[in-house]
């Protein structure tokens, strides 16, 4: 199989011990109906609830804990270029097959989706959710009115935003919203400055990885007064698997309220 590295893997077909090291692919394994197949995960996969007590915890998304994973004999280890980081991947490469994906955009994850779908023996479902999903946001119209230019925060001490190249950028532009950070690139720090003078009309903060929460708007306001500011959940922003199934109507919600 090819993975989205353009990597030859070669996987024993169907695979039995599954190690997925990516939370929103851990969800997709499940949803696949591959729960029975899924023998490793990391501490950070809290979809399903039951995924981590399932499956053996085998550290966290940049921190692998080689020997559990060794321990589980794995056939297949499913990873993210982004999320996972290239050194600890390399290592498990030398020993197992590892699936990447790479992923920047709403197309990117469908092709994901039906990818695993067939290497995991379950194309046909695959296939069906990645329609599903395709066809949800092929149904989500855009706004009437120009795109409202928007600040995504994604952590806290120092900002970080979402930029340009990030699959939040593409689900932003999908929901009618244009990043006034999408000059830079990928999760860039900011200052209070660069925030006050992009002037967003409307000022996103997310659930994840930073728990942003209502006690941190006034924060905000100080900086862009003017600025209508919202908590969104995070995971319909940035995770790439069968949790996108909720995404589109989530976005749609969005677009009525502001």
């Amino acid at each position: 199989m090819t993975d989205q590295m353009d990597r030859r893997v070669a996987v024993p077909f169907p695979p039995q011990r599954i190690v997925s090291l990516v939370p929103s692919q851990t969800e997709l394994l499940f949803d696949l109906g591959l729960a029975g197949r899924v023998v490793g995960v990391t501490k950070f996969c809290v979809h399903p609830a039951s995924a981590r007590q399932s499956a053996t915890v085998v550290g966290g998304t940049k921190n692998f804990d080689f020997e559990k994973i060794a321990a589980l004999q794995p056939d297949l280890i499913i990873g993210n270029k982004e999320e996972n980081y290239q050194e600890g991947i390399e290592q498990l490469a030398a020993r197992y097959p590892v699936w990447l994906s790479d992923i920047s955009n709403l197309p990117e994850a469908l092709d994901m989706i039906r990818r695993v779908g067939l290497l995991a023996g379950r194309k046909d479902a695959g296939d069906a959710l990645a329609a599903d999903i395709g066809a949800s946001f092929t149904a989500l119209a855009a706004p009437a009115t120009e795109p409202v230019p928007v600040a995504y925060f994604i952590w806290r001490k120092p900002y970080m935003v979402a930029a340009a190249g990030t699959f939040i950028d593409d689900m932003l532009a999908r929901t009618g919203l244009c990043n006034v950070f999408g000059h830079l690139g990928r999760y860039p720090e900011i200052t209070a400055e660069q925030l006050r003078q992009a002037a967003p009309r409307q000022i996103l903060l997310s659930s994840e990885p930073y728990p942003f929460s209502e006690k941190h708007i006034a924060e905000f306001r100080q900086i862009c007064p003017t600025a209508q500011l919202r908590i969104v959940d995070g995971e319909l922003f940035s995770w790439y698997g069968s949790r996108l199934r909720a995404s589109a109507e989530y976005f749609r919600q969005l677009q009525v309220q502001e």
